[in-house]
């Protein structure tokens, strides 16, 4: 088996080092079987204790897990389908956008680079 060589420069602090490891897309696997994990631990520790709620759909064990993640996946697809609806070309704005302004060429400041 291969083993892995670290991409994170040395000269990083080691805040830095710990940080850089969560932006590597091979180690994508592993946050998510934590936060997987973490999810499946909160739920079952919500059967450890008797619950006590405003409304009876509150004591029912593992409904704020639920709750949140149907709520969640329906805010998804709500954002999903106002992108179709409010959704507009490139060049919406034409000649009024900030971005398609005609710059004179002496205002520019344009600076050369050397490939030395």
């Amino acid at each position: 088996m291969k083993e892995e060589t670290s991409k994170v420069p040395e000269n990083l602090p080691i805040t830095g080092r710990f940080f850089a490891w969560f932006t590597d897309p091979a180690h994508a696997k592993y946050i998510i079987g934590f936060l997987v994990i973490l999810c499946v631990g909160l739920f079952l520790a919500d059967f450890t204790y008797k619950k006590y709620g405003h409304f009876e759909a509150e004591t029912y064990k593992g409904f704020y897990g639920a709750y949140g993640f149907i709520m969640f996946t329906a805010l998804i697809l709500a954002a999903k389908t106002l992108r179709s609806f409010i959704n507009r070309p490139e060049d919406y704005y034409g000649s009024k956008a900030i971005d398609s302004e005609e710059y004179p060429e002496a205002q520019l400041e344009k600076l050369e680079h050397s490939h030395d």
